[in-house]
Formats: C-alpha cells, structure tokens, sequence
C-alpha cells in the first residue's frame, strides 16, 4: 500500500521583498538628502559622493560637492541595489509574522545594518567613519522599519505544497 503525504510550506514573496526594498531605499535616500545638508551644512551631493566612491574611488571625493551625472548615477545603483539585498534578506526573517513585529523587527534589523556598516564597513570605506553618529542610526532604523512593514503590507501569502 503507498501513502502520500503532503507537506505545505510557507515561503517568502520576493516580488513584495523587491518592491519593499525600493521603497525603503527611496525613504532613507529622501531623508538623508534633507537631513544631511540640513545637519552639517554641506550640499545633498555630498551624499551620492560618498556611495559612489565605494565604486569610483575616494578621486570623487574631494570638492566640490557639487552634482556629477556619473557618480549620481553609481550611486543610485550603489544604493538601490544594497537596499534590495538588505530587503530581501529582512523578508526571509520576516515573512511568517505580521505588521508589528515585521515592523519592529525591520527597526532592529536597520540597527544591526548601521552597526555593520559603521563599525565594520569603515574599515574598507573610511570616509563613511565621520557618519558614524547617531542621527545616522535612526535612518538605518526608519529604513528597516519601512521595509519590514512595506514588505508585510504588500505580502501575499505564498505557499508551497510538496508531495512525499
């Protein structure tokens, strides 16, 4: 006699992972782009500067900070792609649980990327150590909150049924 059986899993919806990460992205480069020259004076440039050279090199540093097609462009891909990846990994840990706690744990997880990025990451981009500040770590924090709770509210419940 055979018997079957099923099992049924619950798997992440990486269309709405993607999304999230965008829109995520999006708020946490609006935000600095208002908070930074607010903070320190500076021109918004500055910070496309500073993600492009993790690409172009510390040459698209110095000033003038003033607008540059080229690094904004490799910036804007530097930052979308990184705010996807960071996206999708926050997704797998949050797929199974609701708005609250995809909330809260995007806020942590925004934490955690800040502390990596900060205290690790300065090691290989050191013009990123002076943004080692704690307004810094509440854009990391809106960032993870934002894409935990877009990513729950564009969710749609995906499951996969295998047979045995």
């Amino acid at each position: 006699m055979t018997t079957f059986r099923t099992q049924v899993r619950h798997v992440m919806d990486w269309k709405a992972a993607v999304l999230a990460g965008l829109i995520a992205g999006a708020v946490f480069l609006v935000v600095l782009l208002i908070a930074y020259p607010l903070a320190t004076g500076g021109t918004p440039w500055t910070i496309f500067r500073f993600i492009g050279a993790m690409v172009l090199g510390e040459a698209v540093l110095p000033p003038p900070t003033s607008f540059d097609a080229g690094i904004v462009i490799t910036a804007v891909i530097i930052h979308f792609t990184l705010a996807v990846l960071y996206t999708l990994v926050l997704a797998f840990i949050v797929h199974r649980w609701r708005l609250l706690v995809s909330v809260i744990g995007g806020a942590l997880f925004g934490l955690a990327l800040y502390l990596i990025n900060f205290f690790t990451f300065t090691f290989f981009f050191a013009w990123f150590y002076p943004a080692r500040a704690w307004p810094f770590s509440l854009v990391h924090i809106l960032f993870g909150a934002v894409a935990g709770g877009i990513y729950e509210l564009l969710e749609k419940d995906v499951f996969i049924i295998e047979a045995e």
